[in-house]
């Protein structure tokens, strides 16, 4: 899983920046020129794909862990091998959550920003904290980008430490199936 995840999430991680300097590239999205506007088009679409895609790599990772989670805790079982295998795994899983959920919360917010701040938007916010509506998106943006990266680190770090706890189980079922006389 490591060598699927690495790609996808360096492919996530880029089509987030490529959104935000999209959106940095827009000079003022009031004005009315062709040229704007389709960079404020460009924006919106980069954004929407990366928002998507991001979410589709955390949901890819919380797949994994749940069906790889199952075989654990069903080969545990079929081979007598305890409940710690499966405990550790469920750690790892239930310890990986609580980031994903937050960074699909960022991403979220950071797009709902987004739209209250496009000035063609029907409602009209001009920010808060004393700082305009792009600047609070701006910085969302920014802590999204980084905190999505932060994720992903986590992720990968608990995808390598479930493969040493699926090789456990394989070697330990190996054991078993030899010393038993079975096919291997």
């Amino acid at each position: 899983m490591v060598r699927i995840f690495l790609p996808l999430s360096l492919l996530s991680t880029v089509t987030l920046v490529v959104a935000l300097v999209l959106g940095l590239a827009i000079d003022d999205p009031k004005v009315l020129d062709k040229a704007v506007q389709a960079g404020v088009q460009y924006h919106f679409l980069a954004a929407l794909a990366a928002l998507v895609f991001s979410t589709l790599v955390h949901a890819i990772v919380l797949t994994y862990f749940m069906g790889t989670g199952r075989w654990i805790e069903e080969t545990s079982t079929a081979y007598r091998l305890g409940p710690e295998l499966y405990a550790r795994s469920k750690s790892l899983k239930y310890q990986t959550i609580p980031a994903m959920v937050g960074c699909f919360a960022l991403l979220i917010a950071t797009g709902a920003l987004g739209a209250a701040a496009d000035p063609a938007a029907p409602m009209h916010w001009r920010g808060g904290f004393g700082l305009s509506a792009a600047t609070i998106h701006l910085t969302a943006a920014l802590v999204t980008v980084v905190a999505n990266l932060a994720v992903n680190y986590l992720e990968f770090r608990a995808l390598e430490r479930n493969g040493e706890i699926i090789d456990e189980v394989l070697t330990r079922v190996k054991r078993i199936r030899l010393e038993k006389g079975l096919a291997v």
